[in-house]
């Protein structure tokens, strides 16, 4: 089962209590305070790890509670700090606070961690409130309570390149063709109920990640259909790749078809992420590298694909929409996944552009 987005409770363990004691031993007759100080109570830590792909776990375990320090002992003592609760979650995990919806966390890389809530502090004891004046202080401090709230956990797909597409347009199947991925494939709209990512092998040594996405329908950035659940997915991607299908006996115009996927993801950006627009593709309005998410999502390079090559007919279907794209300046690429016509030129072409991007990040950072 794929999650991608869970609400859980987090509570930090308190602060053990400082303590009240004084010394009683024989042959020392100016014995005097010695209560020690209560440990510090855990922290609830997530943990970025590349071992899991989705929050299923999160789901069954909703609350996290970080465990009780322990409280200062006479002689000067002092109580056991409590472990950390780390809670792992998937690359990709995006963290923000329920209730305001601040953003807390992106944990993008193997090992990044965050504190979601922190452990209470240890109280004082008695021994640190002795003064030349109150040389024997009867009091000592509890020890604090430790932070608790609310978390929304979403997961977004880390992957270069994400294939947007209509219901049957063919994106399961080339993915299956080009990668070791292997989703479901069948006849009917909405084969795809989770998205899918598969690594793709374009040159010895070289590699990029695709993500397969259920088919989007018009009115996606509004909820229809499967909507707005998984767009969120192609959020990071790199490169956008449109699956058109240019099969005979389709209803829909190629061109058409094109249109009002482009208009979807335009449609869903200013809706659902926050925060300006970069001032260039790419680049925060400080001269970094802004995050893939941050760019509009019409702004990433995209590529054309006409699918169902083996089935084209008379071609008219396909020679409109290489026609339309050469106008607009898209690089357009016919393939059949079934027969592999035309899938070796694509992946080459998603290389290089994956390749280009990584180049133009690196510079960038350095």
């Amino acid at each position: 089962m794929f999650i991608d987005q869970v609400k859980i409770y987090v509570k930090a363990g308190g602060g053990g209590d400082g303590c009240v004691s004084f010394r009683r031993e024989k042959y020392v007759p100016r014995g005097g305070p010695n209560g020690g100080d209560g440990g510090k109570g855990g922290d609830v830590i997530l943990n970025a790890t590349g071992d899991l792909s989705t929050l299923l776990d999160l789901r069954y375990q909703q609350h996290y509670l970080g465990k009780r320090a322990g409280h200062g002992k006479g002689k000067d003592k002092h109580g056991r700090d409590s472990p950390d609760a780390v809670i792992p979650v998937p690359l990709g995990t995006v963290v923000r606070d329920a209730v305001s919806e601040e953003l807390i966390a992106d944990l993008t890389e193997e090992g990044q961690t965050v504190v979601v809530a922190r452990g209470g502090k240890g109280g004082r004891g008695n021994a640190r409130f002795a003064t030349p004046t109150d040389q024997a202080p009867t009091h000592a401090e509890p020890g604090q309570k430790g932070e608790e709230r609310w978390l929304l956990i979403e997961l977004k797909l880390l992957a270069d390149v994400g294939l947007v597409g209509l219901p049957n347009a063919g994106k399961s199947t080339l993915l299956s063709s080009i990668s070791s991925a292997r989703p479901k494939i069948a006849d009917y709209p909405f084969t795809t109920l989770s998205p899918y990512l598969g690594m793709v092998r374009w040159e010895p040594y070289k590699s990029y990640v695709v993500a397969d996405i259920p088919g989007l329908i018009e009115g996606a950035h509004e909820g229809r259909g499967l909507g707005i659940q998984f767009l969120r997915h192609i959020e990071r991607t790199q490169i956008l790749a449109f699956l058109i299908d240019i099969s005979e006996g389709i209803e829909e115009n190629p061109v058409g078809q094109f249109e009002m996927l482009r208009q979807e993801i335009e449609a869903y950006h200013p809706l659902h992420v926050k925060g300006p627009p970069p001032s260039r593709p790419g680049l925060s309005a400080l001269g970094g590298l802004a995050e893939p998410e941050a760019r509009l999502m019409a702004q990433k390079p995209l590529i054309v694909v006409g699918t169902k090559l083996d089935l084209k007919g008379n071609g008219e279907r396909l020679r409109g929409l290489a026609d339309y794209c050469e106008k607009k300046g898209n690089v357009f690429l016919a393939i059949s996944a079934v027969t592999g016509e035309g899938v070796a030129a694509l992946k080459t072409e998603l290389g290089r552009q994956v390749e280009s991007y990584r180049r133009i990040k690196t510079c960038a950072m350095s």
